[in-house]
């Protein structure tokens, strides 16, 4: 979950790296480093610092380094607390080698107590040092990249690296099992990076590493072999992100920035999956054959986070429309499992980076088992997106807050086009019932502009509940998903418990918490279960609790039973999940804000998950 990124040219490579790192953030904060090759002194310099980026910018500032090759890095400890010596790069006995890693060494223990025998000194509590001192036993007459593979092929876990030494100045090594690494293609300078965003800036034209495959780079070319080092040639991709989309564009944070950009996304996506001219919908790499889908007898669906709850309105969504059994699980639970999938199954992934650990482990078992695989993800070329039969992207843009908004909702909107798309094929949702459904999803972009327009109510609303110490969020049916996802909000960026509960189920249990100092969120759009919504609140009112409603616009039964109501615009009620989410994104972000809180980097959270 850490952030990589590596460069060689003729250019200052200390700036590059900061910058690169500053757009690497979001994937870990808790400390960083950057080692450059001194040219002049025919070693390698390094400065690294606890805390956020900005502290190492400092650092440097005051005492820089000055050379056109090397490695940074901001990490997600894991083994070791963040201190300074704990952070990377990490160093080889000598300090001519230094290595940057994404990822978990299961087996760092047997290794390092081996190479302490053979009189290696480690200096940190990480896993990753052992990886700089193997490459140091190895590196002995042989290119650097002979030694990073022969050291590589000792580990059990995953990693992505990055390597210099100050023995080949003109070479840059990564490598990668389990965790992404990409490599940014320039003229006269190539880079590394563990994401896209962090290359933007300087190219558009990347190179996606597979598992096993190890990258050498010098300022003009690259090459790229597995780790038996067999030649592999691969094309670069066209990025067609710009940088600015990474960039703030005036808001105060990210997520802000990435909360209301919503509407623009997903009439993009929308408008990108339905032909102008026949009005049907199509998935450009969805490889799977519609005779496939028409046979397929159950769905299981697995994902993590807020890629879960997203997942969690699906399953109501393909069961209703494509009347088949559809199943969802936690990755980190579907993957221990004794799957009873087969070739008759169907499994969608859902992952906004492609490179969740868990998801990419359970999407491996399932191809296994003889089942179909699609994925619903942002990032072009991930892992998941190259292990998958079929790929729905959802071009969201880079998602720079920890906290997914924008990704939650431009993945329902590939999940309903998706929804709609099998319901057709499988012969059970008729060319006008689809018409009708897509003519309703087109107004949800316009819905949700109404919706952020009523920002400074919202905002006023969050700041006059940012003092409350739990709350509990309410949703029934297609919103119970709706609930955990504004718990799950809450939770990350103001560090405030939080509860999701189906309704139904408060009275075995939660309803012994409910008193005049915790907030209920009672999520209640007009539906066929909105009197049954109704009536928790009443028990909710009658035990004193305080109730902030989600309902829809003309509600006047809501007003009888609160006064902190949000209104959202009257849709069908399928589409729902799509609305009230928005006030929930918007309560949790000024609640934070207003507690002071950091809400685009949140304690020790990342985010990619890339480690179990």
């Amino acid at each position: 979950m850490c952030g990589i990124i590596g460069y060689i040219g003729n250019k200052d490579a200390q700036s590059i790296l900061i910058a690169g790192l500053k757009r690497l953030e979001y994937r870990g904060y808790d400390s960083s480093g950057i080692a450059l090759i001194l040219p002049d002194k025919k070693i390698i310099g390094i400065r690294k610092a606890p805390g956020k980026i900005n502290i190492l910018e400092r650092l440097v500032k005051d005492k820089p380094l000055r050379g056109t090759a090397g490695i940074a890095h901001t990490r997600w400890a894991t083994h070791g607390a963040p201190t300074q010596v704990n952070a990377h790069p990490h160093q080889d006995c000598r300090g001519r080698i230094a290595v940057v890693h994404n990822g978990i060494i299961e087996n760092f223990e047997t290794l390092k107590m081996q190479l302490i025998k053979e009189g290696h000194v480690f200096r940190s509590q990480t896993d990753t040092e052992v990886i700089v001192h193997l490459i140091e036993k190895f590196y002995k007459g042989v290119p650097l990249e002979a030694a990073v593979s022969a050291a590589l092929k000792l580990l059990v876990g995953s990693f992505a690296i990055g390597v210099v030494s100050a023995s080949e100045p003109d070479k840059l090594v990564g490598a990668r099992l389990g965790s992404p690494l990409i490599i940014g293609v320039g003229e006269g300078e190539n880079f590394l990076a563990s994401d896209v965003p962090a290359v933007l800036g300087f190219t558009k034209e990347v190179v996606f590493l597979n598992e096993n495959e190890l990258a050498v780079l010098s300022k003009e070319k690259f090459r790229i072999t597995t780790l038996g080092g067999k030649t592999v040639l691969r094309e670069t991709t066209h990025i067609n992100w710009d940088i600015d989309q990474a960039e703030k564009s005036g808001y105060e944070h990210f997520m802000l920035k990435e909360i209301n950009e919503q509407p623009g996304i997903l009439e993009n996506l929308i408008n990108s999956r339905i032909h102008t001219q026949s009005g049907q919908i199509f998935f450009r790499e969805q490889n799977i054959p519609e005779s496939k889908l028409q046979e397929i007898e159950n769905i299981f669906i697995v994902a993590c986070g807020t890629a879960y709850h997203a997942g969690m309105v699906a399953k109501y969504v393909l069961e209703t429309l494509c009347q088949v059994s559809a199943q969802i699980d936690v990755s980190s639970e579907f993957r221990y499992r004794d799957l009873l999938i087969g070739p008759e199954t169907l499994v969608v992934a859902i992952s906004q980076s492609g490179e969740t650990a868990d998801t990419l482990a359970g999407v491996r078992e399932a191809k296994r088992r003889g089942a179909s695989v699609i994925s619903i993800c942002n990032v072009l070329g991930s892992t998941l997106t190259r292990e998958s039969d079929g790929i729905i992207y959802i071009h969201a843009g880079p998602e720079i807050g920890v906290a997914s908004t924008k990704a939650y909702t431009a993945q329902l909107t590939a999940l309903y086009l998706f929804a709609f798309y099998l319901g057709q094929i499988r012969g059970v949702l008729s060319c006008a019932k689809v018409d009708k459904l897509l003519a309703e999803l087109r107004k949800i972009p316009g819905y949700q502009s109404q919706i952020l327009k009523q920002q400074n109510k919202i905002a006023a609303l969050a700041r006059k509940h940012s003092h409350l110490g739990s709350f509990l969020y309410l949703g029934r049916n297609l919103n119970y998903p709706s609930a955990l996802e504004g718990a799950l909000k809450l939770k990350e960026i103001s560090y405030i418990p939080a509860e999701g509960y189906a309704a139904g189920e408060m009275k075995h249990g939660p309803i012994a918490l409910i008193d005049e100092y915790r907030a209920v969120v009672c999520i209640a759009p007009a539906s066929k279960v909105y009197d049954k919504m109704v009536s928790n609140i009443q028990e909710i009112r009658s035990r004193k609790g305080k109730i902030i409603a989600i309902a829809t616009s003309g509600d006047k039964e809501i007003k009888e039973l609160t006064r902190e109501v949000i209104y959202v615009p009257k849709t069908e009620e399928l589409f729902s999940p799509l609305l009230v989410v928005l006030p929930l994104q918007l309560m949790a972000y000024h609640i934070a804000v207003k507690r002071g809180c950091d809400v685009d980097q949140p304690r020790n959270l990342a985010k990619s998950v890339t480690v179990e």
